[in-house]
This record gives structure tokens, sequence and C-alpha cells, in this order.
């Protein structure tokens, strides 16, 4: 008998809509994913794109980053170029905000989430993450952003 693959892609899609509540209401799925890696978490307004990225891990039993960090992805899984990178089981880790420190340094913002894919023309990575305008759902960022892609699996 032969199962079809199940990727994490193919499981964040899944997601797709899920968002932030405004107010004092907070979403059970978005804290449930920061619960994950700290239990301390009482706000669905704390940055959850690493979240996101970790509880899909967290479902296929993938390595993870354990962390609320989207640059601490930068050692998770395999480095690979983004002329390799794949739908599936591929995360792209971004800098965040206007003269963003290189992927050395671990302890700045950033953002991660599962590749779709490129688009060279444009200069864009298209991107399906968590906390991207307060929801799980795809979007395109700078091919400059990118500060590596990773392949969990």
């Amino acid at each position: 008998m032969t199962f079809p693959m199940v990727t994490p892609y193919f499981v964040a899609l899944r997601f797709v809509g899920l968002k932030e509540k405004a107010g004092a209401e907070h979403s059970a799925g978005v804290l449930a994913m920061l619960q994950l890696d700290d239990r301390s978490i009482r706000t669905d307004e704390t940055p959850w794109c690493s979240a996101f990225v970790n509880y899909i891990a967290w479902l296929l039993g993938l390595p993870r980053s354990k962390s609320l960090a989207a640059r601490s992805w930068l050692t998770v899984g395999q480095h690979i170029t983004m002329q390799e990178a794949k739908p599936g089981s591929d995360i792209v880790v971004l800098s965040r905000g206007p003269n963003a420190p290189p992927a050395s340094v671990r302890h700045a913002p950033g953002h991660v989430g599962f590749f779709v894919s490129v688009n060279t023309t444009r200069g864009t990575v298209r991107v399906l993450g968590g906390n991207q305008s307060d929801q799980v759902c795809v979007e395109d960022f700078p091919l400059e952003r990118v500060l590596d892609v990773r392949r969990l699996a």
C-alpha cells in the first residue's frame, strides 16, 4: 500500500486564513502554536511566524527550532540554494526592517515561512507563512531580504 507524500507545505496550506483576533480576544489556534514553544505567551499579538513553522514541523515530526525567533531557523535543517528550493519541505528565512543585519546576527528581527516559488523577473520570493498581515497566507517578499533557504527533510 502506498501513501501520498505529506509535506510541511501541504499541511501548512490547511491553515490558510487562520488569523489573529482584534482587541482583547485571542485566536486559540495562534495561541496553541505560540505556547508549543513558550507556555508563558497569553496574547496573539506576539510575533508568531516562527511559531507557525515550528507547529507544522512538530505535527510532522520534523526538526524544529523550538524558538519564537525567526532567525532561529538559520541553524535548523540543511542549507540549500534558492535555485534548489522546492515547495514542500523548504523554508525561507528573511530579514526584517531597513538596514537589517546579516544572517550571522541571530538575535535580530526576521521572518520565516514555507517556500512557494521565486520570481527572478520581479525579484521576489513567494512565502506561505504565519503572521503575514496577521494571518496565515501567501505573500511576496523581495529576494534581497532572503537570509537563507533551509530544507527540513
